[in-house]
């Protein structure tokens, strides 16, 4: 399916690309193969959290837009907090999160974990109850971040801090310049970034003026694919592309256009991701 505007910021778009986890698991087996450089985000996010967290075994946290649970996994097994609340919108996303987490517990993590389907404008916790709140890759879902900033920053206890994750605007420029060469879809690279309303060169402004910014991280990832069949793989996942709708969603179909208009070789792409920590003052 192809919509006009951002897929990420349209409602009902979202509802369809998260409806199961297929698209989702497909995008980020496809990533993870072809990445070169870069660590880990989920490892990321636990060496801030652990930084920040005085005892980090008595938190409280929330893991907001969890999507398939990676990092709610990391965190478990990191942190080990007291109590770890999965949020997100779609159910398909909360049960993927839940096999993933649900080992950790079995394990013999004392984590006291909660799966909770919610808008992240509107989270189902009292005021100033989580010591750690982290919002990976899900802000630029919102048209406008400052109310699910905002709503993010209620939930944050004295002295909590928020660990929030995006990627650059111009992410996977070089896929976008491909499809625009061949033909395939002509306005790829003309055509809006998914990630304009949340990117690593607004984030932090974004964050500032709500929760107090005490620390900017960013780091340029790398990802080489390794052929115009691991392309097509990833471009088959990716609504942003206005493609034929022959080709709408079919990885071999795509390829085979591809090998059509231009030589097989291997793709690379660059991908900035940055992390804003951000702590509420303490309250006297």
């Amino acid at each position: 399916m192809t919509w006009t505007g951002n897929a990420f910021t349209d409602l009902a778009a979202t509802a369809e690309l998260y409806r199961d986890g297929t698209r989702l698991a497909v995008r980020t087996s496809a990533l993870h193969q072809a990445k070169t450089r870069g660590r880990p985000v989920a490892e990321v996010i636990a060496d801030l959290a652990l930084n920040r967290l005085a005892t980090p075994s008595k938190a409280t946290v929330a893991d907001v837009g969890c999507g398939r649970g990676t990092s709610s996994r990391i965190l478990i097994e990191r942190l080990q907090p007291r109590a770890l609340a999965l949020v997100d919108a779609s159910m398909a996303m909360l049960s993927d999160a839940r096999g993933r987490v649900e080992p950790a517990i079995q394990a013999g993590a004392c984590t006291a974990v909660a799966y909770l389907r919610a808008d992240f404008h509107a989270l189902p916790f009292p005021d100033a109850s989580c010591d750690l709140v982290v919002a990976a890759f899900c802000l630029y879902h919102a048209p406008d971040p400052r109310p699910a900033i905002t709503e993010l920053g209620r939930t944050l206890a004295s002295g909590g801090t928020a660990i929030l994750v995006t990627k650059s605007a111009d992410s996977y420029r070089a896929l976008d310049d491909l499809l625009a060469g061949t033909g395939l879809d002509p306005g790829a690279a003309q055509r809006p970034s998914l990630y304009t309303s949340a990117h690593s060169g607004n984030l932090a402004d974004l964050v500032a003026p709500i929760i107090p910014v005490t620390h900017i991280e960013h780091e340029q990832h790398e990802f080489v694919f390794a052929g115009l069949d691991h392309v097509a793989a990833y471009l088959a996942t990716n609504p942003k592309y206005h493609l034929p709708a022959e080709l709408s969603g079919r990885p071999e179909a795509i390829a085979a256009a591809l090998h059509r208009h231009t030589r097989e070789r291997p793709m690379r792409a660059l991908s900035t991701i940055t992390y804003v920590v951000a702590t509420r003052s303490r309250r006297t």
